[in-house]
């Protein structure tokens, strides 16, 4: 099974679904990563990504992306397990390819 990780351009709250203030740029999809060791590295109640996650390159439209959900669905409204502020914001407009690098989208489930 794979989760899936997404972009926000705010927080998405704590009753927030996969869509909640979700990015809209044009050709933008939330990206599947395998719910393994394949995709995660876990030690204790920590996470990160093993590998870079690459988001689909913006085709059209703009937006400021500022949080990043870890959820269910691939896409519409899903449960969103996780969620956290990105280290920086990044501001997306045409040919700009969002990436996460491996290991710098970390998770502590307390």
């Amino acid at each position: 099974a794979n989760l899936y990780v997404s972009l926000h351009t705010s927080d998405p709250g704590e009753g927030g679904s996969q869509d909640t203030n979700e990015t809209t740029y044009t050709s933008y999809a939330r990206v599947a990563v395998a719910r393994t060791s394949g995709g995660w590295t876990v030690s204790g109640n920590n996470a990160s990504n093993t590998s870079t996650i690459t988001f689909p390159t913006c085709t059209g439209g703009s937006a400021t992306l500022t949080h990043f959900g870890i959820g269910l669905a691939s896409s519409s409204t899903g449960t969103l397990l996780f969620k956290g502020p990105l280290s920086s914001s990044l501001a997306v407009s045409n040919n700009i390819t969002p990436a996460i690098a491996a290991g710098d989208l970390d998770i502590n489930a307390d």
